[in-house]
């Protein structure tokens, strides 16, 4: 049993934080006339207390399960805490999810009370009432005549409820995976759970993270990454959290916001880092000569660095572009962003030194929500570009070479700690599967421990393959290179038991405009994006992108062009945006077995 650091539930930690930091902003809200509505710590507390004695005369109590279906904004986390405080356990869904999803989380956890964002989604579950036993009623978070969350508040205001404070062991959260295959496994995580694994990360930035320091919000709170990384790491230090309004509107809302600290996904600095690339591109001239200047400038100053040695025209030109090019790039994210953590894939290291280079650091972690759920994490006093970090307090990190074979420089990676959850709810033989004899659990991934403890990730055991040479395939990260190229959305590498590798392909209509266009391409967009030189095109781009960093096996030969996107909607794709590979192969097998037939006579790469 673990000795978990005070405070060790969340309602402790919420309360802690309201006494210390009352009168500082807590939340904001981006309003119409792109100005920023605060809510201070002690004000979103009185909500909280109010919607406890709402929630309380509503009849839930410990242990009970209450859920909400919305996006991130203050009233998602006055749920949330108003749940903890009753002892009760809160369960968050995407509202970008399909219905049949929350219809069988809803079931599988046998929520009595549920919050949605809007009436619309109101009138999507309302049905729900009568087929699912448990549910007994229904709020809305917006304001509305009826079932609206406020009157529930307003109830509870006459009817104060003091806290209940859990024991780090209860259970505080029910989180669903979105899951590549299968049905959506609910991971139960504890109050020490979630407390520890924030601490942990906040004490390897204490000095990036004080008091009113600013973030945009723009992780799902749906997911463990978001919940801890973000809501219940401010409240150790006071911080202040602004909501992004929308994906379409990131780019605004960072400069409105100017966030010194971010905490985002790798995906999102890579659609930066080719969005910036292009535009200098397209605008040409002094500024693009002094951007690429600026770039081989500052390569140049990182290489002398590391041995030690310095060049003053170097460092002069370095200087110019940073002064010039570098200060606008760094307005668009609000002018004093320097530090950003990302996890759910390693930042590919030419865009973390750009990153570097333009003066924000980006750190990568690793994690699940199974391990509630950073495990390592790079900081500023312990850093290695291209790993994931060392573990954050009170984790092991430990390399099992079952699988790969004693003498094998990587395996799996299995983790104990005071992060691992409680099992999965309802599924006793599947939290036996990932549990080890002693408490700790199989995270799935390959990697492997350098002499320092940084940690590499080499792979996902249940995704890699072989080609029929007998070479093994880690096809995330050629996917992940892949998807570097401006003009595509998204990609999925096969080859299991083939000669070859391919590659289905998804690209952006805009993307695939502009490609149309640099090529002199006069035909209608849809002809050309059935047009069978397109997929030897892109094959080629890819070849000549990928040669340099992965084996020649690894490089796809040939590609399909999908007509539709990875996406949430058809299925594609989990809501952190992982394939779901067994229904692409699923929906595209046809396509992929036409890659394998006719034989090479088209000039593809060899």
């Amino acid at each position: 049993m673990y000795q978990y650091s005070k405070p060790d539930n969340l309602v402790e930690l919420l309360e802690n934080a309201a006494a210390k930091f009352g009168n500082y902003n807590l939340f904001g809200q981006i309003n119409p006339d792109l100005k920023i509505d605060w809510t201070t710590y002690a004000a979103f507390k009185l909500r909280v207390d109010n919607l406890r004695g709402g929630l309380a005369d509503q009849g839930i109590g410990r242990d009970d399960f209450v859920g909400i279906i919305s996006d991130n904004r203050q009233e998602w986390a006055i749920c949330a805490f108003a749940t903890y405080g009753l002892g009760a356990r809160f369960v968050s869904m995407y509202e970008k999810e399909l219905p049949q999803t929350w219809e069988y989380i809803l079931r599988d956890s046998g929520i009595k009370t549920l919050f949605v964002a809007n009436q619309t989604l109101f009138e999507e579950v309302k049905s729900f009432l009568d087929t699912i036993a448990s549910l007994t009623a229904i709020f809305i978070l917006d304001d509305s005549e009826n079932h609206s969350m406020r009157s529930l508040e307003d109830r509870g205001a006459q009817k104060p409820t003091a806290p209940v404070f859990p024991k780090a062991q209860d259970i505080a959260a029910l989180i669903y995976t979105s899951g590549t295959t299968g049905e959506p496994k609910g991971v139960l995580l504890s109050h020490g759970n979630l407390t520890s694994n924030a601490a942990g990360g906040y004490a390897l930035f204490s000095d990036q993270l004080k008091e009113k320091t600013t973030a945009l919000s723009i992780l799902p709170w749906a997911h463990s990454y978001g919940q801890v990384a973000e809501l219940y790491n401010w409240l150790h230090f006071g911080g202040n959290l602004v909501f992004m309004r929308s994906v379409e509107t990131m780019g605004e809302d960072l400069r409105i916001a100017a966030p010194s600290f971010l905490l985002a996904v790798p995906r999102v600095f890579n659609k930066i880092y080719s969005g910036i690339h292009k535009k200098m591109h397209d605008s040409g001239g002094i500024a693009e000569k002094l951007f690429l200047m600026g770039l081989k400038a500052a390569r140049r100053r990182r290489e002398l660095k590391a041995t030690g040695k310095s060049d003053l025209l170097n460092e002069l030109k370095y200087q110019l572009a940073r002064k010039v090019v570098f200060a606008k790039i760094l307005e668009k994210f609000g002018g004093r962003l320097k530090t950003a953590l990302t996890a759910s894939a390693t930042m590919n290291v030419e865009i973390a030194n750009f990153f570097i280079d333009l003066g924000i650091t980006i750190y990568d972690a690793y994690g699940m929500t199974e391990t509630s759920p950073a495990i390592t994490m790079n900081a500023p006093n312990a850093w290695e570009l291209g790993s994931v970090g060392r573990p954050i307090k009170d984790v092991v990190v430990t390399i099992d070479r079952t699988l790969t074979g004693a003498g094998s420089r990587d395996g799996e990676i299995i983790v104990h700690g005071p992060n691992i959850m409680q099992g999965y709810y309802n599924k006793p033989e599947a939290t036996k599967a990932i549990m080890t004899a002693d408490g700790g659990i199989h995270t799935g991934d390959r990697g492997c421990l350098d002499d320092e403890g940084f940690l590499f990730i080499t792979g996902r055991i249940k995704e890699q393959y072989k080609l029929e040479n007998g070479k093994y395939v880690f096809p995330a990260g050629i996917e992940e290179e892949i998807k570097l190229l401006p003009y595509i959305e998204n990609a999925m590498v096969y080859g299991d038991g083939r000669p070859y590798n391919t590659c289905l392909i998804s690209m952006e209509l805009e993307s695939l405009k502009a490609l149309s266009q640099m090529l002199d391409i006069r035909t209608p967009l849809a002809e050309f994006a059935n047009d069978p030189a397109l997929p030897l095109i892109i094959s080629k781009e890819i070849a000549a992108h990928l040669e340099s960093k992965f084996a020649h096996y690894e490089i796809p030969k040939r590609c399909h062009i999908m007509t539709e996107p990875f996406s949430l909607e058809n299925g594609l794709l989990t809501q952190t945006m992982k394939l779901k590979r067994e229904k692409v192969l699923e929906r595209y097998q046809r396509e992929i077995d036409q890659l394998y037939e006719e034989p090479n006579t088209k000039g593809e790469p060899e």
